[in-house]
């Protein structure tokens, strides 16, 4: 199902739509991923973005640690 972009509230900017391309663009972009783990994150954790900015910021600290 595509993303209503007539329908923008609080609850669609606290969700990132995993079945739309440009926003799993923009998430990973965002948080300097590949689409790939950008896509993991949200098939692991959901589509809550508050979730997935915080397994991201994890994913990207353990790397800089590893």
């Amino acid at each position: 199902m595509s993303d209503d972009k007539s329908k923008q509230g609080q609850q669609d900017r606290s969700r990132v739509a995993g079945d739309e391309r440009y926003e799993v663009e923009y998430f990973a972009s965002r948080h300097g991923l590949t689409q790939a783990e950008a896509r993991d994150l949200i098939d692991r954790i959901g589509n809550n973005r508050a979730d997935l900015d915080a397994a991201a910021e994890k994913l990207n600290a353990d790397r800089d640690a590893g």
